[in-house]
């Protein structure tokens, strides 16, 4: 089941375009992406970013603009509710390690350790892209080096609700413990999408005037979850960046970047390896050790 997602307010568009560089990036997207109606398409509507940036605080202001009210903190919050949501005829959730399972209906409780390993060239890339985007947007900060999470990462779970008590959002904020700085300010919950028989993890990243959507399918293997974003076209499973406007919403599938997400447990601890591609070339593997803050074991 999808999770209903409130549409953006009418004066999110007509605010100022700011920087240059994200207004070319808006206008790559109207020029290639598709036009799609909202209302026909709510896995890909979701919280879009101020113009200036995003930040650590996001969803407590999404909250106050838009009328929901921010649950208090709670080490019982999890990125699911319900991971059984995920259940469909491909996937059977009871498979999956129950201390897996505990992480993501209880992501709250858990803190993380994250290992960066970057492939070749790709790290001037990364280097780039956080000087011309991340850093300014404080959004999608990949860790260029082990020295930005040598001391930790700070993992924050805010739950928004609306006035009947359901649930419309679940923000993770993630940041780095020794700049400061917010890694990643994302929207997690389930939708289903069209070219995908299962429900999927859907995980929406605000940016100016807009966001970037991955949408990742569950797979279980020997009780570890994969969660893949392998589609091919628009429609399925995979990386999408979408620009807000007047007339409704333009969304840009794009191919070429791929996600795995792979889960297990070790000695009582989960792990995840997520590795992000372009082209089919890995350019990036983080590796992520997920510890109970209370220091015991995941099980």
């Amino acid at each position: 089941m999808s999770t209903p997602v409130p549409r953006p307010p009418a004066d999110v568009v007509r605010r100022p375009r700011g920087r240059f560089v994200d207004w070319v990036t808006q206008l790559w997207v109207r020029a290639t992406g598709r036009r799609v109606a909202p209302d026909a398409a709510a896995w890909l509507v979701g919280p879009v970013g101020e113009v200036d940036g995003v930040g650590d605080t996001f969803f407590e202001q999404w909250a106050a603009d838009h009328g929901l009210t921010v649950l208090p903190a709670d080490q019982a919050t999890g990125l699911l509710p319900r991971f059984e949501a995920l259940r469909s005829p491909g996937f059977d959730p009871a498979a999956v390690d129950p201390a897996i399972v505990r992480f993501y209906e209880h992501t709250a409780a858990y803190e993380l350790r994250i290992e960066p390993r970057w492939r070749g060239p790709f790290r001037a890339l990364g280097w780039l892209i956080a000087r011309i985007f991340a850093r300014r947007l404080a959004q999608l900060n990949l860790p260029l080096s082990r020295r930005e999470v040598a001391s930790g990462v700070r993992s924050r779970v805010v739950a928004l609700c609306d006035g009947d008590g359901r649930r419309l959002h679940t923000g993770w904020v993630r940041t780095s413990i020794a700049t400061g700085m917010p890694l990643f300010v994302g929207d997690y919950g389930l939708a289903t999408i069209p070219g995908c028989d299962t429900p999927c993890v859907r995980v929406v990243f605000p940016l100016p005037h807009g966001n970037a959507i991955v949408a990742l399918r569950p797979v279980c293997e020997r009780g570890r979850l994969m969660l893949l974003s392998d589609g091919r076209r628009f429609g399925d499973t995979g990386f999408y960046f979408t620009v807000v406007r007047p007339q409704g919403l333009v969304a840009r599938y794009v191919r070429t970047m791929k996600e795995r997400l792979e889960l297990w447990v070790d000695d009582g601890r989960v792990r995840a390896q997520h590795r992000f591609a372009v082209f089919g070339l890995v350019f990036l593997q983080l590796d992520y050790t997920i510890v109970a803050k209370d220091g015991g074991a995941a099980d």
